[in-house]
């Protein structure tokens, strides 16, 4: 696969393989995930997101034949019907949103990824009734959208692609640390909700990093 394509229609093998290094990024953060969750939510943002992923590392190995668009949309249905509260719906929609916009596609070259991906993050923010600047997973999926737009627009491959949207989720999170939050649990603190780094912005940003690292 050449550096320019992020899978092909018969890559589900390929795709597969990105998805379980995502699972076990979460795998391997879920400590912290769930310690960033601790003061402003439910404490449990890693355990759900661990729960989640892990189920999806366990069903798609078996569904190598499947279309990568279909692949997309089978992990977004398992993460809402394994990760509680708010995540599992919003990721659950993320990815499903991904595959829809990428189905029929012969090719998914990184152009096309990216029309997706931000249509998947607009779906995100719908469901959510979420913008920027609310201390939410947006804080991190937005920027890394237009982040991996600027790429398209250099004709930059989809490895440099990624490891600069990996950078810019991960600083992008960070970034939430000084904001209100005004959605969810966390806006029940009000000010107290400063000073805190959120917790879906961060696994986002350990999403990204993983897609990364399968173009290394």
């Amino acid at each position: 696969m050449g550096e320019d394509t992020v899978a092909t229609k018969t890559d589900g093998e390929r795709l597969i393989a990105v998805l379980c290094a995502v699972a076990d990024a979460i795998e391997a953060h879920k400590d912290e995930l769930t310690e960033l969750d601790r003061p402003i939510g439910d404490s449990d943002h890693g355990i759900n997101m661990s729960r989640g992923f892990s189920a999806v590392a366990a069903e798609l190995p078996g569904e190598v034949g499947m279309p990568p668009a279909d692949i997309l949309k089978r992990c977004g249905m398992t993460l809402v019907a394994k990760v509680g509260g708010s995540s599992g719906p919003l990721y659950g929609t993320f990815f499903r949103k991904l595959g829809v916009g990428l189905k029929g596609l012969e090719t998914i070259d990184l152009p096309s990824f990216v029309d997706a991906m931000d249509a998947a993050v607009g779906a995100v923010m719908q469901l959510g009734k979420a913008t920027e600047g609310e201390k939410t997973m947006v804080d991190a999926m937005a920027p890394v959208v237009v982040s991996l737009k600027s790429s398209v627009a250099r004709g930059e491959g989809a490895r440099l692609a990624f490891a600069k949207a990996a950078d810019v989720a991960f600083a992008s999170a960070v970034a939430t640390i000084p904001l209100r939050a005004t959605k969810g649990r966390a806006s029940y603190l009000g000010e107290r909700s400063v000073g805190h780094q959120d917790p879906g912005a961060t696994s986002f940003a350990y999403m990204v990093s993983a897609v990364a690292s399968c173009y290394c």
